[in-house]
């Protein structure tokens, strides 16, 4: 089992309580970087710690280098959430949000499509191969 695994599964909860009541409170049709800041400030609320665009050690065969991740949100430094304004959710945003998982090495991803009428119709769940089993 992933080291992160139970607090990140705690805390899906947490966050996905958090994108609803952002959902709920704007509605769909705005920009990602609103619902962006908007859930931070929920999760904030809620006491959850949040991060954004960090540096981010790469490795790649022989080399190692830093680079700044546009990652939306980093829960708790273990759950990842990225946010969406689409009209449909398609597999490139899922490999987005599964490349930052391995790059961050984070057991859980939230995947928000605030375009949707009812945010649970957008909602995706991600977990790295075996983080849940022990």
């Amino acid at each position: 089992m992933h080291p992160l695994y139970s607090r990140a599964h705690a805390l899906s909860s947490v966050a996905i309580g958090a994108a609803i009541e952002v959902h709920r409170t704007l509605g769909p049709g705005l920009l990602e970087s609103i619902y962006e800041r908007c859930l931070v400030h929920e999760l904030l609320l809620r006491g959850v710690s949040c991060q954004a665009q960090q540096q981010v050690q790469v490795r790649y065969k022989d080399i190692c280098f830093e680079e700044t991740l546009k990652f939306d949100v980093v829960a708790d430094n273990c759950l990842l959430i990225e946010v969406k304004a689409v009209q449909e959710v398609h597999p490139v945003h899922k490999a987005q949000l599964w490349s930052y998982m391995r790059l961050l090495d984070l057991p859980v991803g939230l995947l928000f499509n605030f375009h949707e009428l009812k945010l649970n119709d957008g909602l995706h769940r991600m977990l790295l191969p075996g983080a849940n089993l022990q």
